[in-house]
């Protein structure tokens, strides 16, 4: 399994959209409760604009993916496989924290994903545990009253700065091993403990999806 987002530019283009949102706002003098909940009106040229580039992010993530697991297998074919090519029994690609157009209860209607992936009976996803759990590969079951979605992870139990604050070095090491990987204080905010179990997590949503395959890592990298 691999992760990449838009490497930023996603971000700088979010800033952009927003800070345009937030000027369009005040131009029109609509009260809000805070201008954080400024926003495009469809059909404008600001929201076209924004949708643009919001898909051209989602895209362009999706590529990267689909380039680092390329070079990943030929490293694979290389020095596990002889030099001779392998073919995948399953690809897995799939956006969490994106939009999306879509038709739900016979409606037309754009769906925003943030921790979670979509989950139609023709999807496949990925739900990965922490850095010591496991990871599935699932198949969705459709289920239109969760929009047809199912979460992308474990989630966590504690913030970033709370895993730092609470846990040590010598923690991190214990709850990571037979695992190869960073085990180092840059990384104490990824400590399994900061996440809820996955076990219970893949149990709250077996109305969602189907488990395909359970994967347990041997080596995770951080970068």
């Amino acid at each position: 399994m691999l992760h990449s987002g838009s490497r930023n530019i996603g971000n700088m283009l979010a800033q952009r959209h927003i800070e345009t949102a937030k000027e369009l706002m005040k131009l029109s003098q609509t009260k809000l409760p805070d201008l954080e909940l400024s926003y495009f009106v469809q059909g404008t040229p600001e929201f076209q604009a924004y949708w643009h580039d919001l898909q051209w992010a989602q895209h362009y993530a999706k590529f990267n993916r689909d380039v680092m697991m390329a070079r990943f297998q030929r490293i694979v074919e290389k020095h596990l496989a002889g030099g001779k090519p392998t073919k995948p029994l399953l690809q897995v690609n799939c956006h969490h924290n994106y939009a999306e157009k879509e038709v739900h209860f016979g409606e037309d209607v754009y769906v925003t994903r943030k921790g979670a992936v979509r989950a139609r009976e023709e999807d496949y996803g990925i739900i990965p545990g922490s850095m010591g759990a496991k990871s599935y590969i699932v198949k969705g079951k459709g289920n239109c009253d969760s929009y047809c979605s199912c979460s992308h992870g474990a989630g966590r139990l504690m913030s970033r700065n709370k895993a730092k604050n609470t846990y040590t070095l010598d923690d991190l090491i214990q709850q990571t091993q037979g695992i190869e990987c960073r085990k180092d204080e840059g990384v104490l905010d990824e400590i399994p403990a900061a996440y809820k179990p996955i076990d219970q997590v893949m149990e709250n949503q077996s109305d969602l999806v189907e488990v395909v395959a359970t994967l347990k890592q041997v080596v995770c990298i951080k970068g």
